[in-house]
């Protein structure tokens, strides 16, 4: 709940900064004009993109002659000399096709781009923060694109009858750990990150490259803005606590801080929750961003983010009387991580950097001490050549080095391990022409701790039809060591295996987008055990499954004047033998119907975005001890309708309130069951819940700055 929400009014401004303003429209050699085209002044970091109708504009405040370059995938750059002295001035340019590193066919099975350098774009970076019922969280954005489930007692990310732990996250390419907050047993989380760090995010739902690994079923990667445009001071205050973020930039490098502080318990006083809250969470946060331009074409980053937290909750034991079982939680958690980039010669370029996360969470169960801290140690280099229009090779080595200890502080026992795991990683694009491309990749790793060594092969081409939309088609196999918990009770177990098949259809035209995907994975080496954490036994590597299905999306920013809508239905068939399940069974995270609608309209007048989602799925299923069989029952589907409203009374002053399931409908996500029956001989049991029947979001954003019409959203 932080000033992240201010992203949700993206509709709201459209500022001039510059001394110099140059536009215009581009098109085609058939007078077709060109979406997405990127439009820059070489050898600085002043550029845009092209609009639906091929029109841009570009504002700069540099002065003197340059260069400047368009370019779009699939079409052959061009580049006019310009002299930047205050004056309007306007290029319409005719771009020819051609084949090179940006060519127009795409490989799209699997994976989603939000960003402004990509044309086959699903979602822009500032649509992923205007979903209503997302509450400013990356992932409840997500949650409303294909092959996502909404699971509402946890908060993470789900892919395709995957767990949330086959998901990793990555920001400007190096691994993030434990990305989310800490919580209790089925109260929901939230990622640790402000969204209005991120300047685009690569979203896959299976067969992505060979660079990406420890992911089962997706992988998430999340690039930081390169530079703010100007100083500016940005105050939120806010229903659940308020934030400052300060922002100074020079001719080559800014830096941005930012602090919050969030505390639920006035919120909570007011509203009703369906939690027995002793200490509502409470916490803060505080991060530090520095960028600096290296040289012409290279830049570095460096990020620091580090937060502190608890909440303290009485979770009710089903047959049991009284208030139940007091869980008080304390969470430190520090992430941070330095990146280049860099364009060398002869059609080099490099980028890699280093990352640490380090998290630490304090548990006390009544009088049970629980300690666990995890570490994570990422680095990472790559190389990439393009030998011709035609053919151009990645390669890259990166290293892993994963901490973990548990202890039960209250037994004085401590148990820990240490892993080092080396990858190495290759992947070539061969464009046999505009209209079709292939890609072949290899990744190879080995992990000290399991001594096991293993090779994941993945391919993916892609064809393009003459009405501009495209085929696609990737497949591969995907390793991932089992989570902490598992590994520290049992440290030789190996990597479990999905192998992933996907065919995608994809077009993209006059503000319309269509996305259609079918998929099959195939899962092996699924660990199973008996006993809870702390506590495993009779730990095997001998669980498999499957997930298959399809799912559609549908993008119409042309249809309805101001309004942007899209819809989303997946279908996901999985079953899988895992945990303490003795059979194939549908996983309780696993709805196999889930739909979503999306719907932002802006309305001129009354300076306001109204924004609208709706979300569905069929229910959850759970094991009913009363009967025979595992996961024998499910839940009512689910249904949540969010609704919320962006007003702007002045340019740099947002007023902004949402509110999520406006209809208070009782979303149950399964049940509790007491460990032994009753006199009756019935196993009692308590439904698991939404953490209240509405979450209700009133914030106020301020930005101080000399441009007094300035907000934070120009820098996304």
């Amino acid at each position: 709940m932080k000033a992240l929400f201010t992203i949700c009014l993206f509709f709201l401004v459209n500022l001039t900064l510059a001394q110099t303003t140059i536009k215009g429209i581009v098109k085609d050699s058939k007078g077709e004009t060109i979406p997405g085209v990127n439009i820059f002044l070489k050898g600085t970091y002043e550029g845009t993109s092209s609009e639906v109708d091929g029109s841009y504009e570009l504002a700069t405040d540099e002065t003197g002659k340059f260069i400047l370059v368009f370019q779009a995938m699939g079409f052959k750059s061009q580049e006019f000399e310009i002299d930047l002295n205050g004056s309007a001035q306007t290029f319409n340019p005719i771009l020819k096709e051609t084949i090179n590193e940006m060519t127009a066919v795409t490989i799209t099975a699997g994976a989603m781009e939000a960003s402004d350098e990509k044309k086959a774009v699903v979602l822009r970076p500032i649509d992923i923060v205007t979903v209503p019922s997302a509450m400013g969280d990356i992932i409840g954005a997500f949650q409303t694109l294909p092959g996502t489930a909404n699971v509402g007692n946890d908060g993470r990310l789900f892919v395709r009858g995957g767990d949330a732990s086959e998901t990793s996250i990555f920001i400007d390419g190096m691994k993030v750990g434990n990305a989310f907050g800490t919580t209790a047993s089925n109260v929901p989380t939230r990622t640790r990150f402000n969204p209005n760090l991120f300047k685009g995010s690569f979203f896959s739902t299976g067969g992505y490259s060979a660079e990406y690994g420890h992911a089962l079923s997706s992988a998430l990667a999340l690039n930081t803005i390169d530079m703010p445009m100007r100083n500016q001071g940005d105050l939120s205050i806010m229903s659940v606590g308020l934030g400052y973020s300060q922002t100074l930039v020079g001719k080559k490098n800014s830096l941005t801080a930012t602090a919050n502080y969030m505390d639920l318990s006035p919120y909570q006083a007011m509203v009703t929750q369906n939690f027995d809250w002793e200490r509502a969470p409470y916490g803060f946060d505080a991060e530090v961003s520095l960028r600096q331009k290296w040289g012409k074409s290279g830049m570095v980053k460096a990020y620091a983010h580090t937060e502190s937290g608890g909440m303290k909750i009485w979770q009710k034991i089903p047959g049991s009387e009284g208030r139940g079982q007091l869980i008080d939680l304390k969470n430190h958690y520090t992430f941070t991580s330095g990146s280049f980039k860099q364009i060398g010669k002869n059609d080099w370029s490099y980028y890699g950097g280093i990352s640490y996360s380090n998290n630490v969470d304090e548990f006390t169960l009544d009088q049970i001490a629980i300690r666990n801290q995890n570490q994570v140690v990422h680095a990472k280099a790559v190389a990439l050549k393009g030998f011709s229009d035609k053919f151009s090779l990645k390669t890259g080595l990166e290293s892993y080095v994963f901490s973990y200890e548990e202890g039960l502080k209250s037994e004085n026992l401590v148990r820990d391990f240490d892993d080092l795991q080396v990858n190495i990683f290759t992947e070539a694009d061969y464009y046999v022409s505009n209209k079709l491309i292939f890609r072949g990749g290899l990744r190879a790793g080995h992990s000290t701790l399991a001594n096991h060594t293993w090779l994941d092969p993945r391919f993916s081409l892609a064809y393009k039809f003459e009405n501009e939309g495209q085929l696609s088609l990737a497949a591969g196999q995907f390793s991932q060591m089992p989570v902490e918990e598992l590994r520290i009770a049992k440290p030789e177990v190996q990597n479990t295996i999905a192998n992933h098949l996907i065919l995608n259809y994809f077009l993209t035209k006059n503000g319309r987008t269509v996305r259609a995907e079918a998929f099959y994975k195939d899962y092996k080496k699924i660990l199973t055990y008996e006993g809870t954490q702390y506590f495993y036994r009779n730990i095997q590597q001998n669980g498999s499954g499957y997930a298959q299905g399809f799912d559609v999306f549908y993008r119409d920013q042309k249809t309805v004047k101001n309004t942007d809508f899209w819809v989303t239905y997946s279908f996901v068939d999985s079953r899988r033998k895992f945990a303490q399940y003795t059979e194939m069974v549908q996983p309780g995270f696993a709805p196999r119907h889930n739909a979503s609608i999306v719907v932002k309209h802006f309305v001129s007048g009354l300076k306001s975005q109204l924004g609208g989602s709706f979300s569905i799925n069929d229910g959850y299923t759970y094991t009913d001890p009363n009967f025979a069989g595992q996961m024998n029952a499910k839940t009512k589907g689910f249904q949540d309708l969010s609704l919320s409203w962006s007003y702007l009374p002045k340019p740099n002053l947002i007023i902004h309130f949402a509110c999520s399931n406006v209809l208070g409908r009782d979303n149950i996500f399964g049940y509790q069951f007491s460990p032994t029956p009753n006199e009756s001989g019935k196993y009692e049991s308590l439904p698991i819940r939404q953490t209240a029947p509405r979450f209700i979001f009133l914030g106020i954003f301020l930005t101080l700055s000399k441009d007094k019409t300035a907000n934070n959203l120009n820098n996304l």
